[in-house]
């Protein structure tokens, strides 16, 4: 079978009527946590309700588009705030044993593979750095934290290079890396996990730019990136978590 064979029937549905191999949820395998935990500083970001500028779904059907001049101008961490909670914010816990989180942002069994690390390249009052969203610090809340990474520099043309070379990322006012743990997937459905995950990540980067589009900034999502360089810039593994996407964000 070539390559591309093989990525076809990879989008496919597996045949659901022959019995595979048990998941781990099958076999009452501990789940991995819904959230990484923090490590270091933990920063509250400000109530956004405030910075959303179009709030009519047809206006953003109609002005959403991939935007790659920006200005220069500054986001505010409202803007921040808002974009990190409505791609992948916690509204509410499900279950006593806490099963899953419901978020903005639908998931296969409610698995919510990703995390976000923040690149603030142009973020009023923040220092520049990545940061590393919290969404359970906030659960039920429409406010964010993020934990800044200060091990985590970054250094003249980085961006460029953690972007395979798209230079005019650089002005963007920053950066939403979602990388991903395939085990909060794998745990529930093995072998189709990666499909499902896949999915997800498509629902996530609609909503980070309908919501960008709702803020009245310009945005861009990229599956172009040099892998090694956006896990080591991040302080990935790149085998239990590894990047996965980009969304540029910046004024227009």
């Amino acid at each position: 079978m070539d390559e591309m064979t093989r990525n076809r029937m990879f989008m496919k549905c597996p045949d659901l009527s022959e019995e595979g191999p048990k998941t781990d949820q099958e076999l009452k395998l501990p789940q991995p946590p819904l959230e990484k935990a923090a490590a270091g500083e933990i920063i509250e970001l400000p109530a956004f309700e405030d910075a959303v500028k179009h709030a009519a779904y047809t206006d953003l059907l109609d002005i959403r588009r991939s935007e790659r001049a920006y200005t220069g101008v500054p986001a505010t961490q409202a803007q921040l705030a808002f974009l990190l909670w409505t791609t992948q914010g916690v509204q509410a816990i499900r279950g006593s044993n806490r099963y899953a989180g419901l978020r903005p942002v639908p998931s296969g069994g409610a698995r919510h593979p990703f995390e976000v690390y923040v690149a603030a390249l142009n973020v009023e009052g923040l220092e520049q750095g990545f940061y590393h969203y919290l969404p359970l610090e906030r659960v039920g809340e429409k406010r964010a934290a993020a934990e800044f990474l200060p091990a985590l520099k970054i250094t003249d043309g980085m961006v460029t290079e953690m972007l395979a070379g798209q230079g005019w990322a650089e002005k963007a006012a920053f950066i939403l890396f979602f990388s991903c743990l395939p085990y909060r997937g794998e745990w529930r459905y093995r072998e189709m996990a990666h499909r499902v995950m896949l999915i997800d990540l498509g629902h996530a980067g609609q909503n980070a730019m309908l919501s960008a589009a709702a803020l009245g900034l310009g945005s861009c999502c990229l599956a172009a990136y040099d892998a090694a360089k956006c896990d080591a810039a991040l302080g990935l593994d790149g085998v239990n978590e590894y990047t996965v996407y980009a969304v540029t964000v910046g004024g227009v």
